[in-house]
């Protein structure tokens, strides 16, 4: 008599294990995260006892002993890969790049293999024939035969291939199409995406093989399998953009070996993702010239200065309820500026609709957006354009104090740098600040306190 399968049930965003069916995830405390797949046949019954693997048990040592190995990175050839990833690939590393369908993540990883001529790679591919990658990779340029292509989603196949080859690098394409024979559910579940995983870190870190997985996201955002995925990785780099535009912005949320807070701008061309080295004037390409609503504001990028422009629309609402959008940034925040100008100001906006964006794409979330945004609505309402010379940045508090942000010095820099002569910066923030940075004597420092000051100034 055929035994049935049993099944257990796993949350999507931690990878909790039930027997039953639960509506809110015990662990995560998320809704609706429950899947169903069947139970791995090599896990044994509950009263099973797990027997301890073959290798020597270790002692632990105090972190004195513990002598650190050098990490040696290897430059991709791709200036903006290398910022986010903290200066290069770590060898042995497991990095997880992420992001939308068609945004470019197989297109960028192709360009990585292309420039890294001297080491040995091995893209393996899991979408696509070797024909189909063939005719994409003509479009980039020529491979050298250091890099080797493989089609095969069987993790079992695979594994013994890199333990056989030993390539340095390695591309998987996608871990959505990666399965065991052993794990009993299809290509992408829970299961397999975390079995695959394990598996891949395993010989990444045994071997000391750089191994790059490319995950696809669901429509939140996030990539689709357990969360824990996330956590098992080294690094995690998401790829932002939206299809229809030509810029491209690599984001890392996660790095064990560099800083979480670097991006890097691509722009896609016909023949690939071009470097783009100076974002602050690709972002403000196209700008108006004294319109109402259009305000340059400079945002940190990790260890980046980056001018965007902030535009904003108010309008007479023709609806009994005025309506606030806001593209690019917080709207809760847009929100709350728009509260502390009608109590500080003195200016009614319950009778308009208000528009807000980030022009070029950008998601920013910063403080240092504030002062920008509100100006941008204040010259709208007014209908009275910001100077072409003039730059804002500052965070703005409840009671309409203006207070300082990080890293005002680069940002001035910056500013100065595109041709900008005026920047309005918070209070007590511009003290030999001019004399420290050697600024040209037309570069006029303008400090406020409050956004009553930068009304009366409007």
């Amino acid at each position: 008599m055929a035994t049935k399968d049993k099944i257990k049930f796993f949350c999507s965003e931690c990878g909790f294990e039930s027997a039953k069916w639960f509506g809110n995830c015990p662990s995560c405390r998320k809704f609706n995260t429950c899947v169903e797949a069947p139970e791995d046949k090599r896990v044994g019954s509950a009263g099973a006892v797990h027997r301890r693997s073959a290798a020597p048990l270790q002692s632990p040592k105090p972190f004195s002993a513990i002598a650190p190995e050098k990490q040696e990175r290897i430059k991709t050839g791709i200036c903006e890969l290398d910022r986010v990833l903290g200066g290069g690939i770590v060898k042995g590393s497991l990095v997880l790049v992420g992001g939308d369908p068609g945004i470019g993540k197989s297109t960028l990883l192709l360009q990585m293999c292309r420039e890294l001529r001297d080491h040995s790679i091995l893209y393996i591919s899991g979408e696509e024939s070797a024909e189909q990658t063939k005719l994409r990779a003509d479009r980039l340029g020529t491979f050298s035969d250091s890099v080797l292509f493989l089609a095969e989603t069987n993790l079992n196949d695979i594994e013994n291939i890199l333990l056989d080859i030993k390539p340095e690098i390695v591309i998987i394409d996608s871990i959505q199409t990666m399965y065991r024979d052993e794990v009993e559910s299809a290509p992408g579940s829970v299961g397999q995406v975390r079995e695959a995983t394990a598996a891949l870190l395993r010989i990444a870190k045994d071997n000391g093989i750089t191994i790059f997985i490319i995950g696809h996201v669901t429509k939140e955002g996030t990539v689709a399998g357990p969360r824990m995925l996330e956590h098992m990785v080294d690094t995690v780099l998401y790829f932002e953009g939206d299809n229809s535009a030509v810029y491209r912005i690599l984001r890392a949320v996660k790095n064990r070996f560099g800083s979480t807070n670097e991006i890097g701008v691509f722009e896609m061309t016909g023949g690939g993702l071009k470097e783009v080295t100076n974002p602050s004037q690709y972002m403000l390409e196209g700008r108006p010239t004294d319109e109402p609503g259009s305000v340059v504001t400079c945002v940190m990028e990790g260890t980046r200065p980056i001018l965007v422009e902030v535009q904003a629309l108010v309008c007479q609402t023709n609806y009994q309820m005025a309506r606030r959008t806001a593209a690019g940034t917080d709207y809760n925040r847009v929100s709350l500026l728009m509260a502390v100008m009608e109590k500080r100001l003195g200016i009614s906006l319950a009778g308009c609709d208000a528009y807000v964006n980030v022009a070029g794409g950008m998601k920013i979330n910063e403080p240092g957006l504030d002062l920008a945004i509100i100006l941008a609505l204040l010259s709208s309402f007014r209908n009275k354009p910001v100077g072409e010379d003039t730059i804002v940045f500052g965070e703005v508090g409840l009671t309409g104090e203006v207070r300082s942000v990080s890293m005002i010095q680069q940002r001035i820099r910056e500013a100065v740098k595109m041709g900008y002569k005026t920047c309005i910066i918070p209070k007590g923030t511009s003290r030999r600040m001019k004399e420290e940075l050697s600024l040209p004597t037309d570069v006029k420092l303008v400090e406020v306190g409050n956004i009553r000051e930068l009304a009366g100034r409007q």
